[in-house]
């Protein structure tokens, strides 16, 4: 398998020891709901991880919480709520979202006000190695210029950059580059006692300490969006590996394309800015399956704007894998399919060892249910294919179940078999016309019919 990784600008094997591999992804800064351009990340990640599961590598999955940093206390501030109230809250709610986005929960979850023996600690080896400065204020920084391979993975040179986002500007920093490892208190301000006074720690430490904590001074794949290479993952590196001496701090850097409101907006969804779609609102609208299958249909790391008729083709083109994935009343004595599901799951296979190209296996699933389904109407036997395809699906997060015919009642049922039957009956009196008005009816309101030898079955369209 190959993986691109942003540090080297190239895609390079996957090479891991043990059969096991270790993954931390960065998580949500917890001062407001998640919106759909985290959902992409993270359902990127979660099939990053059911793929290499289903290679037979065994994932340590570790995915941290921002729950101290300038934005949460902001929103404290405003709201009045306090800040570990705030973090409990979204914390619920962003597990009961990915839970309904049928993301696995990572073995670990971190939050960086658990890490503050671990922060300490590294800040100090870091003033000892003379990597980082207080000043008399008690705020602690790091010297950036004393790390000669600062900006590669973000591809910057030092003398190139200037003090901006997320920077913090300071007159007691020694170079504007400089950034905090820790924050001296202000007044509103939750903080801690540490060696320089009371403060608390500058956001990109958080992941340093979560990271050794865990798992250790070197991590195998760290992931996170696009928006966090420069400078979080950037900082990360440098007071990482010089803290521990062990380099490379990741293996494989990993980031994900960001997700905009709309086509043509350069802005990516930030909470901040009020510019996104909540996954709230994303699940209220459209069922897991549809929204998956819409966010993997784009290679991770190219952008994607979220497009509402994109997400209605796929929530109609998913009844046609649902169908082949669960066919209804199989006949075991029928001629058996001669579908080889081998093939498509060698064509999966390859697509996704290509540094996880999920719009070509999706390519690979529809062509399988294409062939099921052709199958299905010859009256062929497809338990081996279907079979392959809920397995493959799987992998990318798809169960293929049907929520809309689960819910819809007998009634319901009914009605549209009598619409079926009186279709037949103006078939058999040539009334063609009409007969596919019923047809263009039924599928308007979301049923599709599907015609074979034996006879005339439906599917919901979800």
């Amino acid at each position: 398998m190959k993986l691109y990784n942003t540090l080297t600008a190239t895609k390079e094997d996957l090479v891991v020891h043990d059969n096991s591999i270790s993954m931390y992804v960065c998580g949500p800064n917890l001062y407001g709901p998640c919106h759909l351009g985290h959902g992409l990340s993270y359902v990127f990640f979660d099939t990053l991880r059911r793929y290499l599961e289903h290679q037979g590598y065994s994932v340590l999955h570790v995915q941290n919480f921002t729950d101290i940093e300038d934005r949460i206390i902001e929103t404290s501030n405003e709201t009045g709520e306090a800040i570990n109230n705030l973090a409990d809250y979204y914390i619920k709610r962003f597990l009961t979202e990915m839970d309904a986005l049928n993301i696995q929960r990572a073995h670990h979850y971190p939050r960086a006000t658990e890490a503050i023996p671990q922060i300490i600690t590294i800040i100090r080896e870091l003033i000892s190695k003379e990597h980082a400065y207080a000043t008399e204020t008690g705020d602690v920084f790091f010297s950036v210029r004393k790390s000669p391979n600062y900006g590669a993975l973000s591809n910057r040179s030092p003398d190139t950059m200037r003090a901006g986002s997320r920077i913090e500007i300071d007159p007691n920093k020694v170079d504007p580059l400089d950034f905090a490892l820790w924050k001296s208190a202000k007044q509103g301000e939750p903080f801690w006692e540490s060696p320089w006074g009371p403060g608390r720690p500058g956001w990109h430490i958080e992941c340093s300490a979560m990271v050794t904590q865990i798992i250790g001074n070197q991590v195998d794949i760290h992931g996170g969006g696009q928006d966090v290479i420069f400078p979080h993952h950037e900082n990360e590196i440098v007071q990482s590996e010089s803290y521990s001496g062990a380099s490379p701090f990741a293996r494989y850097w990993v980031h994900n394309g960001l997700l905009s409101l709309s086509e043509g907006d350069s802005e990516k969804m930030t909470r901040h800015q009020g510019n996104f779609v909540s996954c709230e609102d994303a699940l209220a609208s459209y069922p897991t399956d549809v929204i998956r299958l819409y966010l993997l249909s784009s290679h991770y790391r190219t952008p994607l704007a979220y497009n509402e008729n994109s997400l209605a083709a796929q929530q109609r083109a998913i009844g046609r894998l649902q169908r082949a994935a669960f066919p209804e009343n199989v006949d075991e004595s029928n001629p058996l399919s001669e579908i080889v599901p081998e093939a498509y799951h060698d064509a999966f296979k390859m697509a996704m060892d290509d540094d996880l190209n999920t719009p070509e296996a999706i390519a690979t699933l529809f062509e399988l249910g294409h062939a099921i389904n052709r199958d299905i109407d010859a009256g062929k036997n497809v338990s081996s294919p279907s079979a392959t395809l809920r397995s493959l699906a799987g992998i990318l997060g798809l169960t293929l179940e049907s929520v809309s015919v689960k819910n819809l009642d007998a009634t319901t049922d009914s009605l549209i078999n009598i619409l079926i039957d009186l279709r037949a009956t103006l078939r058999e009196q040539r009334q063609f016309e009409t007969a596919d008005i019923v047809r263009t009816k039924l599928e308007a309101l979301g049923v599709a019919l599907h015609d074979s030898p034996s006879g005339t079955t439906w599917t919901h369209i979800v």
